[in-house]
């Protein structure tokens, strides 16, 4: 006959209770252990616990309260009970989930084995390493664990943790959220650090790789741990020392925040802004840190805080009575009132009056005003009974399993209630949902933190932000406006860039050899922009646009060109129009004296023609003026080079006039028969003609057109009167030049002749400016920019035409206004006769 053997004993859970389904528990009251070397020949001795814990006992009193009011709602069909061991260190941890696996019952007969009391469900634990650890072996058994705070993201693999669900989301969208953060405010090149376990590890890899996705640079990664060698920690804070950036993320427990805060605060090394994960960010216990200065300032992600109605008063009631098999009640009891029980071995301390009540004590264990991952064991502990209602519930032939079976309800396994969990939907009093996907987690929402105030035994920081991963990705992460403290109590953000940004108008150049975030900002390239912070290339303008100053927005270039509104166009019109004017004052006086000697002595005729050939020229030169059209393209070169003609050939049949009337004085001349009026006036119809039939040619074959010059200025469009054919435009100037330099000749061969006919001197004063004028005209035209071309074109037209209007009609004019003495005919004719004597 087979005999049931106990091999060992398990552990009395800490707090406990009996109930049809039994919850358990697994939390760390206290912090830090002190064990035994094993010696692998007997059971080592339980670890000896030792600080006390009040948040771990504050989440384990939270699920007893929960069971409570569960039991008590009407609404829920199981009455359960709980299990709640008090473990520290990860082998007792191990052995308290085995313990709950395994569900001895306190008495065991040798000869009549009882069944196995085994719990349907596990809640814990608060850290993700020995979460990882039992919550691997439990998936074993497939007994669902639920924690309320292991955030580590190496728990959502299925294969691994088939059991294991969570009230807090991953690590995984924590991680996600501290990147946007790191990026919202900025922070392009940040420290990370993390302890060296599962959840720092992990945690860390996650951010960096999120960070890496929002264009953050990681300058640094260190891990340590709290319990490794000192030399670690040291390496960490020698990186920090040295390095450039500002911002730290830490990854880590509130055990590791307090020794890096501590060496960093004994170091001097201050001016840090740390950005926390929610293991750590509120904390109590980083109260009790020396560096506590260093983390005033700290920004975290935590879950949303809500209100569990009832919980105080519960809290409040506690009193060691309620549960005596507990060690912990009672040491937490003397810590509180500092007194010693009556059974207690604290004799050092006065003995407890019994008065002693939790209703006026002011501490975090009674506070309920931020209620966090402690309204996570809430929902965790209404998860499963919402689990075990709907299992009790079920309804044969509608149920889950095979051929649509429910579970047995005297005999529930707990990978029944694994399934229900897996399918879990609600909504609590406070209106949160509740569910799980498929790797068992839960919605991802989180409020940022802002550790605003922290002294010895105080606390205080304010909600800033909300992430919330349920909403469109770019509008995830909002902040509420709320005043936020930086590092060290600044009220300033602090800047922690490898490089500063590159402002619109300029792009980056990445450096040799370092990370992305590290570059450096050059201008754009002429004719190109960027219009956007940070822009990694430039873009070409269209050609009719040109950067502005900045350099950030394509403008419409300007458009340049000689207009009647500028200074430089109001002048040359003015001019024009003083000539015009002046030319025709000459010719008035000459038209009243038109009988005198002096005006008839040299051809009046075509001194009447040169004027109003003068007058075209003047007036003729405001075609130039102005916006360019296809008309006023065509008109200004043709009526100029026209114009042009028609005087110089004036002025040279007045030549051809002085030199034939003195061979005509000369006995037995008949030269004036050979050149009189007739033959004047066709020699100046033959010259004109001919440019005019050059002009229609080159009007023709390819006439002048307006042209957007973009090639002379960057910035600039000249809007100019494109030649066409060059050959036309330098025919036309030629044959100017050709008619100007025989007058010239001739003119110069008559300047000896007598005083009175001394207009020959004046035709070659005329002509050597004209000539000498259009002579520099060339390279002039050739180097001027845009519109300055325009008005060297429109100078040499004034500037010769002056000249033949001040040479050849001033000196007449001053004898006909000022000397009509010598206005006589005799005068005139008079050293003719003198000569021939």
């Amino acid at each position: 006959m087979p005999v049931c053997r106990l091999q060992g004993r398990a552990q009395p859970p800490e707090l406990s209770k009996a109930g049809d389904f039994v919850l358990g528990g697994i939390f760390t009251f206290q912090t830090g252990y002190r064990g035994s070397i094993p010696s692998f020949q007997t059971l080592p001795d339980p670890p000896k616990c030792l600080n006390i814990n009040v948040r771990e006992f504050k989440f384990a009193q939270t699920m007893i309260f929960a069971i409570e009011e569960i039991n008590q709602n009407p609404a829920f069909l199981p009455n359960l009970g709980y299990k709640i061991y008090n473990s520290c260190g990860m082998t007792n941890m191990i052995k308290s989930a085995l313990d709950l696996a395994n569900g001895q019952r306190e008495i065991i007969d040798e000869r009549n084995c009882t069944k196995a009391d085994t719990a349907l469900a596990i809640l814990g634990h608060s850290a993700s390493a020995p979460t990882v650890g039992f919550a691997r072996i439990m998936g074993r058994f497939q007994i669902p664990v639920i924690s309320h705070f292991a955030t580590c993201a190496c728990l959502s693999n299925r294969e691994e943790f088939p059991s294991f669900f969570r009230t807090i989301p991953s690590d995984l969208r924590q991680s996600r959220a501290l990147a946007k953060l790191v990026k919202h405010f900025g922070w392009t090149w940040v420290g990370a650090i993390s302890n060296k376990n599962d959840y720092g590890v992990d945690g860390m890899a996650s951010f960096i790789q999120a960070a890496q996705e929002e264009g953050v640079c990681i300058e640094y990664y260190e891990a340590f741990d709290q319990t490794g060698p000192f030399h670690d920690l040291n390496k960490v804070v020698e990186t920090v020392k040295h390095s450039t950036s500002k911002v730290i993320v830490a990854f880590m427990s509130h055990r590791e925040v307090n020794v890096l805060a501590t060496e960093l605060y004994r170091q001097n090394i201050t001016a840090l802004q740390l950005v926390g994960s929610d293991a750590w960010i509120t904390d109590h216990s980083l109260t009790d840190s020396e560096g506590r200065s260093i983390l005033v300032g700290s920004l975290g992600f935590v879950v949303s805080k809500a209100q569990i109605p009832g919980l105080e008063e519960h809290l409040r009631q506690i009193h060691p009575s309620q549960f005596p098999d507990s060690h912990f009640v009672r040491d937490l009891w003397e810590d509180v009132f500092n007194c010693a029980l009556n059974d207690s071995s604290n004799t050092h301390t006065k003995p407890c009056s019994g008065f002693e009540s939790l209703q006026n004590v002011e501490s975090y264990f009674t506070d309920v005003s931020e209620l966090r991952f402690t309204y996570n064991v809430y929902k965790s502990v209404y998860a499963v009974a919402h689990a075990i209602h709907n299992l009790v519930t079920c309804e044969e032939g509608r149920g889950p399993f095979y051929n649509g079976s429910c579970a047995d309800t005297k005999n529930i396994q707990p990978w029944q209630v694994l399934h229900y969990l897996q399918n879990v939907n609600f909504t609590t009093s406070q209106g949160e949902r509740v569910t799980f996907d498929q790797n068992g987690d839960s919605p991802a929402k989180y409020e940022l933190i802002n550790l605003q105030h922290v002294t010895s035994g105080t606390i205080h920081f304010d909600t800033v932000g909300v992430f919330d991963a349920s909403l469109p990705h770019d509008r995830q992460f909002i902040m509420n406006g709320m005043k936020i403290v930086w590092e060290g109590g600044s009220h300033t953000v602090p800047v922690s860039v490898c490089s500063e940004s590159c402002n619109p108008g300029k792009r980056k150049v990445f450096q040799k050899g370092k990370p992305v975030c590290c570059y450096d900002c050059i201008p754009c390239a002429d004719g190109e922009i960027s219009n956007i912070t940070d822009s990694m290339e430039c873009f070409k303008c269209p050609i009719d646009y040109w950067p502005n100053t900045r350099g950030d927005t394509c403008i419409l270039k300007e458009i340049e060109f000689l207009s009647f509104e500028e200074i430089m166009g109001i002048i040359l019109t003015l001019f024009c129009l003083m000539g015009a004017i002046f030319t025709t004052l000459i010719a008035s006086i000459f038209f009243h004296f038109r009988e005198t000697p002096i005006v008839r002595a040299n051809n009046s005729e075509l001194s009447f023609l040169l004027l109003f050939s003068l007058t075209l020229c003047f007036l003729c030169a405001l075609t130039f003026i102005g916006r360019p059209s296809q008309w006023s393209c065509m008109l200004r070169h043709t009526a100029f080079g026209i114009t042009f003609v028609l005087s110089i050939s004036c002025v040279l049949g007045k030549t051809i006039v002085v030199l034939m009337a003195f061979r005509a004085t000369l006995p037995g001349s008949n030269m004036m028969k050979w050149f009189g009026p007739s033959q004047q006036r066709l020699s100046v119809l033959g010259f004109t003609l001919i440019q005019v039939i050059i002009c229609i040619l080159w009007l023709t074959i390819s006439p002048p057109f307006p042209f957007k010059n973009m090639n002379q200025y960057k910035d600039k469009i000249i809007l100019e009167c494109a030649l066409g054919s060059p050959i036309g435009f330098w025919a036309v100037l030629g044959y100017i030049g050709l008619l100007a330099v025989l007058c010239f000749v001739l003119a110069f061969l008559a300047r000896k002749l007598p005083d009175n006919f001394n207009e020959a001197k004046f035709i070659t004063f005329s002509m050597l400016i004209f000539c000498a004028v259009w002579i520099t005209f060339i390279p002039a035209y050739a180097s001027s920019p845009g519109k300055f071309t325009v008005a060297v074109e429109i100078f040499a037209i004034l500037a010769s035409s002056f000249g033949l209007l001040f040479c050849i009609f001033i000196p007449k004019c001053v004898v006909i206004l000022l000397r009509p003495e010598q206005n006589t005919k005799k005068h005139v004719i008079g050293k003719t006769k003198d000569i021939h004597h």
